[in-house]
């Protein structure tokens, strides 16, 4: 019976299982995040050789005409090391680890989920998935109060597959937020695009300036995409503690040379 038990284990049929309960379900990308780990024996004995946890979400991949969602992980953690897990008994501890930077803001249709894991020799490792609301690194959300400031709105967030610019932090795609004008910049500018690349010491922007066409000159430039511009900018600690308007005024300054 013990051999048929181990059996079915390794197949998943009487394993253990492994659930991670959060104490938070919404945090800004760059926070740490808390919870417990709780796993429950299954009929057998069973040698776990970790527990990890990944931190996943989903991007665009466009393919000979053909868009495919990826799933993705952004980052792995190791919740703790080998032990084994007895049958039928229960294991509960805590566990933190810190969300990167880079990590997607749940916006639009981006999902992010926390899928936690035992790592089970010879069977079929356990999985549980817990969703994740996650807000803007705090400074990615200071550029996006000065944009808001400036009048632009919010028309589409989206992960893309962009390997070219997302090897920078280790990922195949990048998450960009798209915004169209309605103030100040209405009539001059089709839309604006901006890429957010934080660290603890400020935030990388690559932006996208998308100029509204004029006259022949402007409608060629337009269909052939010459029209657009892309520009590479940076705001330390110190300039975004001084606030959303004066990120505003640098990032209007910036807009202006490229129209």
């Amino acid at each position: 019976m013990s051999m048929f038990k181990r059996m079915l284990a390794s197949v998943g049929i009487g394993a253990a299982q492994v659930d991670l309960m959060l104490h938070q379900d919404t945090v800004n990308a760059g926070e740490i995040i808390s919870g417990v780990v709780r796993i429950q024996g299954g009929r057998v004995d069973q040698q776990i050789t970790d527990v990890y946890a990944f931190v996943m979400t989903r991007y665009l991949k466009e393919q000979n005409d053909t868009k495919t969602q990826i799933e993705a992980p952004v980052a792995k953690f190791q919740l703790t090391g080998e032990f084994t897990v007895q049958a039928e008994q229960v294991y509960e501890f805590p566990v933190s680890f810190q969300l990167p930077n880079n990590t997607p803001a749940t916006l639009g249709r981006t999902p992010v989920w926390i899928q936690t894991g035992l790592d089970i020799k010879e069977a079929i490792d356990p999985k549980d998935q817990d969703q994740l609301q996650v807000r803007p690194h705090p400074h990615s959300e200071v550029v996006l109060e000065a944009v808001n400031e400036l009048g632009f709105r919010l028309r589409e967030v989206t992960c893309e597959y962009a390997p070219a610019i997302g090897r920078e932090i280790g990922l195949p795609f990048v998450q960009e937020f798209e915004f169209v004008p309605t103030m100040q910049f209405r009539g001059q500018l089709d839309e604006l695009e901006i890429i957010f690349f934080p660290d603890e010491d400020g935030v990388d922007l690559l932006l996208q300036i998308d100029r509204k066409a004029r006259g022949l000159a402007g409608l060629f430039a337009e269909a052939t995409g010459t029209d657009e511009r892309f520009v590479r900018v940076r705001f330390d600690r110190n300039q975004l503690n001084s606030g959303a308007s004066y990120v505003a005024d640098e990032l209007a300054e910036l807009i202006r040379r490229y129209l």
